[in-house]
């Protein structure tokens, strides 16, 4: 009678394969867990940083031409962009958001 162990004798090839297909799977399960973990830290990164940004808070007083209609105010970044309305017509003027100072005017008009 045979014993189960000289059985499971494989050739050198046989082997071989084996031994590099542990391997594959080992790299395979290392990347995968690297992986997982810049997900788990990109997530995490966004949550703590969101959670230390607070927003900025704007005082003073922005001068607009007589007349001026106020659409719209949107902060972002140092700028603020401001939509007004002025003689029927629509522009958006550009503001630092530290000095008030103008930074440029963007018109609209019907196309013809």
């Amino acid at each position: 009678m045979t014993s189960p162990d000289q059985d499971d004798k494989l050739d050198p090839a046989q082997e071989r394969v084996l031994r590099k297909l542990r391997g594959f799977a080992a790299f395979s399960g290392l990347l995968m867990g690297f992986g997982f973990l810049a997900l788990f830290g990109a997530i995490g990164y966004r949550v703590v940083a969101g959670w230390k940004s607070a927003p900025v808070n704007f005082e003073g007083t922005i001068r607009l031409p007589k007349g001026a209609r106020v659409i719209s105010a949107v902060p972002s970044g140092d700028l603020i962009a401001v939509t007004i309305e002025r003689d029927g017509m629509v522009e958006t003027r550009f503001f630092e958001a530290s000095g008030h100072a103008p930074r440029g005017t963007i018109g609209y008009a019907a196309e013809p």
